[in-house]
């Protein structure tokens, strides 16, 4: 990547690369004066990311971006405007899970390798369910956890589950699973005054359904 970044008529660049290097590659971009736009995740663990932050403050007047899509879904973004309204009350508890199934190549490749990926199912997936999460509730400060590799018997996790609470006390579940056994992508949000569900993720294999989101009222419901 250094030979790309030596040619001098760049504007910004885009870093497509395995984890161990992202963050890396961010690093030496900034500090070249280039935009970055980096794929999730931003770094393999947090003193990573830590060090991409202390240099992208030196360098204000750059652009920083991560690939995040899940944001621009269509169902993501009227769910948010609907939450932004407070047509349904204030989010009260969020429960997700995120799966793959069996017949992603899920052994073998480097994202099962810990020395490329750093981490399995969560930092490959979950962590766009953590990033929605996020947005719809802020950030969490504090988290419970378990994660295991019992299945697949690799040096990353194959299942994740985590109970998060945010600054106002509102809880996260989330499950990251590489066991699912079929595709699903599934967010729950309950509100003071209705819920809003999110059911399948629109994706180029298409292997998570169709992208739907249900809308209740409460009032309408009893």
């Amino acid at each position: 990547y250094q030979d790309l970044l030596d040619k001098e008529e760049l504007d910004i660049i885009f870093v497509c690369l395995t984890n161990n290097i992202a963050a890396e590659v961010t690093i030496a971009g900034l500090n070249k004066g280039l935009h970055v736009f980096c794929e999730k995740p931003p770094g393999m663990n947090v003193e990573e990311i830590e060090d991409v932050i202390k240099v992208e403050n030196k360098n204000k007047g750059l652009k920083l971006k991560y690939g995040f899509n899940h944001r621009y879904h269509d169902s993501v973004k009227v769910a948010l405007d609907l939450i932004h309204s407070k047509e349904l009350g204030e989010v009260v508890n969020v429960r997700g899970v995120y799966g793959k199934s069996s017949i992603i190549p899920f052994s073998g490749g480097w994202r099962s390798k810990r020395e490329f990926s750093g981490g399995g199912i969560l930092l490959d997936q979950g962590i766009h369910m953590v990033d929605l999460m996020r947005l719809f509730c802020g950030e969490f400060e504090e988290v419970k956890s378990f994660v295991s590799n019992d299945f697949w018997k690799h040096d990353v996790e194959d299942n994740a589950f985590a109970i998060m609470k945010d600054k106002k006390g509102r809880i996260a579940m989330l499950n990251s699973s590489a066991t699912q056994w079929q595709h699903k992508f599934n967010l729950e949000i309950s509100l003071s005054q209705g819920y809003i569900e999110l059911h399948g993720i629109l994706s180029g294999s298409k292997s998570y359904g169709e992208e739907r989101i249900v809308i209740g009222n409460r009032d309408q419901l009893s």
